[in-house]
């Protein structure tokens, strides 16, 4: 089911209660969703046989493996492997029709930096979310490196065509975007010369990590307070296995759920704790949260560990901006923690939360007011006035965003009243075993 028709279904609204008891066990999130779109596009741009293990089979990850296959590199399933059958750096084909991407920014914008170095026209078309969604940011450099649109607008749906001559660039981000470095790296692989993406903060590396993993020449490099990430471009790719870490951000639902419960004590295994990521558990452990990284370890170029959090009394902080790149999807959960938290909790930076599947930060702040916790927004800021309890009792509207739905079923576990968010379909998008996964250890949800 494409995510279309996911958010053209009936909404199916939920209820969170307070559990009977802890939230207790042991348990693993689906694939991390970043590194699944990228094993899927890297795999079709290597030479030979990728196959992946772990890989995130929400819709976003099915939407890009559809385009792929699509572009003429056959992604399919067999047992628990998929498998990618790689045409080489350059050598993606033509689709016969519109490459639907449903709700992913990312799938779209990486994609665009594929399609780029192609000698091919594609349409590129997405949910309604989607198509509200700003584009300009990816196709500004694509379009210095030789992408031409044929629309005059930077939203969906755009028809895009690519260039078998990029030029390499030099290109200093604007803002911090790990999908707009992402993109260029793409592209650079198949400009001749080298293409370097210049950052003034360091944003996720998933795609240096993974590229480099595939056999390309990635370089980066630190000079006077800027991070430079160089591709050098005529690459080669070659097929190779890829194990797809637990998603952190799925992760970050379950714990923070058992630092609200009492008594809880869970552990979420094999999960990526690249640092690049784990904003928000450094935060939760500046908060006093009883949290801590066990049996570490390093899987295909990325670091991973088990996640213990256990019930934990917390106090409000200072979230500085220059954390906001390696958690910006974490803040919607993050401030329904700070309500049970005591004293103010203060987010910075968070610009990019008003163009994401919502406008994050409105909806995020609308759905505090609506439980009774004290928020506001200040420009870029997030302010939550936290009372060390929550009461609770609202009906929530998450604007078809999955995190915005997962956050408040998240906080109603443990506030006073139940709290009911108005449509789940969409959390398909990212997690669909959310709900599942949450009444194993002990979540109440009607």
């Amino acid at each position: 089911m494409s995510n279309s028709s996911v958010h053209a279904a009936a909404p199916r609204p939920l209820n969170a209660t307070r559990p009977q008891g802890p939230l207790t066990g042991r348990v693993r999130v689906p694939g991390d969703k970043s590194i699944s779109h990228r094993a899927l596009m890297f795999g079709a741009l290597a030479t030979g046989r990728t196959t992946i293990t772990g890989l995130l089979e929400a819709e976003d990850v099915l939407n890009t493996a559809k385009a792929v296959t699509a572009l003429g590199a056959p992604a399919s399933k067999t047992g628990d492997v998929w498998t990618v059958i790689g045409r080489g750096v350059g050598g993606l084909k033509q689709p016969e029709a519109p490459l639907d991407f449903g709700n992913s920014g990312t799938g779209t914008r990486l994609m665009m930096g594929v399609v780029a170095g192609h000698d091919i026209t594609v349409t590129m078309t997405g949910d309604a979310s989607l198509s509200r969604r700003p584009m300009g940011r990816v196709l500004k450099p694509l379009r210095q490196m030789g992408l031409v649109t044929q629309e005059d607008r930077d939203t969906l749906p755009l028809t895009v065509r690519g260039s078998s001559h990029l030029i390499p660039i030099e290109y200093p981000l604007p803002v911090p975007s790990a999908q707009v470095k992402s993109a260029i790296l793409i592209a650079g692989l198949m400009a001749a010369g080298e293409t370097t993406v210049i950052e003034k903060e360091p944003t996720r590396d998933h795609t240096e990590r993974m590229l480099r993993y595939f056999g390309a020449r990635v370089e980066t490099r630190q000079h006077d307070g800027l991070t430079s990430v160089t591709v050098h471009g005529d690459a080669e790719l070659e097929g190779r296995h890829v194990v797809v870490p637990g998603d952190p951000s799925s992760a970050a639902f379950l714990i923070c759920a058992a630092l609200l419960v009492p008594g809880s004590d869970v552990t979420v295994e094999g999960v990526l704790v690249n640092e690049t990521r784990t904003g928000l558990y450094t935060t939760l452990q500046e908060m006093g949260a009883d949290l801590s990284f066990e049996n570490e370890r390093e899987e295909g170029g990325e670091p991973i560990a088990d996640i213990r959090a256990r019930y934990s009394q917390l106090r409000g902080v200072h979230v500085p901006a220059e954390r906001a790149p390696s958690m910006i999807d974490e803040y919607p959960v993050l401030a329904a923690v700070a309500g049970f938290a005591k004293g103010d909790t203060r987010m910075d930076g968070l610009a990019e939360l008003k163009v994401k599947e919502s406008d994050r930060l409105a909806a995020t702040a609308a759905g505090l007011l609506a439980n009774g916790v004290c928020a506001g927004v200040e420009g870029d800021t997030l302010i939550v006035h936290g009372t060390g309890s929550v009461p609770g009792g609202a009906y929530v509207a998450t604007h078809l965003d999955h995190r915005i739905a997962m956050a408040f079923l998240t906080m109603g576990l443990a506030s006073a009243s139940p709290v009911a968010v108005d449509d789940t379909n969409m959390i398909a998008t990212s997690f669909p075993e959310f709900r599942s996964l949450m009444q194993r250890l002990g979540a109440s949800y009607r």
